[in-house]
């Protein structure tokens, strides 16, 4: 009896030491962005990217998200402004091809919702991010939506003449939408 309750120990306790790990649905998911341009909004997104994503509700110590993105990728459906998006100005895609995101902790915020904070690297700046958190998860299935806001000039996305906010506005609104699978494990 001494043994089959160790057991159950044991085994409780090595179910519950890890979260659980998601792969991404590349079809089905979306990494979007919204900003705007001479005061008119306009909406874009990056069609390449790839998440490592692991999440316990119940210990949010266990979550992490690893994102790479492909900037590359972007399109905002104007041939013209993508065109120049990948300019040193901007992106500048012959240096600097892709974006990193990483979360260093997890919280419930006061409202109850949860947060995720993490470093954000494009071009080659580095900044804290936090990203708000919705994961909703039904048997092996879950989505993850994440929302934040940035600011392109902590990135050095729009230098020269294009650092006028007047032209460019500087906040640029981010909104990713994941749908998952439990990977087998």
């Amino acid at each position: 009896m001494k043994n089959a309750l160790l057991f159950v120990l044991a085994f409780s306790l090595s179910a519950s030491a890890s979260a659980r790990d998601w792969s991404t649905d590349a079809a089905a998911s979306k990494l979007g962005f919204s900003g705007t341009y001479q005061n008119e909004k306009f909406e874009g997104q990056f069609k390449k990217f790839d998440a490592t994503i692991s999440f316990d509700a119940a210990d949010l110590s266990k979550s992490k998200f690893d994102v790479n993105v492909d900037v590359t990728s972007i399109n905002t459906a104007n041939e013209e402004r993508d065109g120049s998006l990948k300019d040193k100005e901007f992106f500048d895609f012959a240096k600097f091809p892709k974006a990193h995101f990483v979360t260093t902790t997890f919280r419930k915020a006061a409202d109850g919702s949860i947060e995720a904070d993490g470093t954000l690297t494009v071009r080659d700046k580095s900044k804290p991010v936090t990203l708000k958190v919705k994961f909703s998860e039904t048997g092996d299935k879950a989505t993850l939506d994440v929302d934040t806001k940035l600011n392109r000039l902590d990135f050095d996305i729009g230098s020269g003449d294009w650092k006028d906010t007047s032209i460019i506005g500087a906040d640029v609104l981010v909104h990713a939408h994941l749908s998952l699978t439990a990977k087998a494990g």
